[in-house]
């Protein structure tokens, strides 16, 4: 599987953007997608994931701010940021999990990065 991401860019505080990922997977709509985010010198963190069936969580600080989508017909899934504020700098990851037997053991393909920088 290989995941793509684009959208990233340079926005003023307050601004937005649009994440979006395609994934080469054929097996796309039954995996759950994800966006991770890791800032210089900070571990990775998850920011929005969203199941197969359609459920969505979010990180604390996005809640109410970022929404996580996804187009199975189009294998992609995306990342709308609204009010963006400058600790939302990061490198935006996408991620596919596949769950591969009932104990719940999965597998995770990672998407290369898209730089998203918030200036003040």
């Amino acid at each position: 599987v290989q995941l793509q991401a684009s959208g990233g860019g340079l926005v003023q505080a307050g601004g937005s953007l649009r994440l979006s990922c395609v994934s080469s997977g054929r097996r796309f709509s039954g995996d759950d997608m994800a966006w991770y985010r890791q800032a210089s010198g900070k571990q990775r963190e998850l920011v929005a994931r969203i199941t197969s069936s359609g459920r969505t969580n979010y990180a604390d600080s996005v809640k109410a701010r970022f929404s996580i989508s996804r187009d199975n017909a189009k294998n992609t899934v995306s990342l709308q940021m609204l009010s963006l504020k400058p600790e939302d700098t990061a490198v935006y990851y996408c991620n596919e999990r596949r769950i591969v037997n009932v104990e719940g053991a999965s597998i995770d393909y990672w998407g290369q990065g898209t730089q998203v920088t918030v200036s003040s």
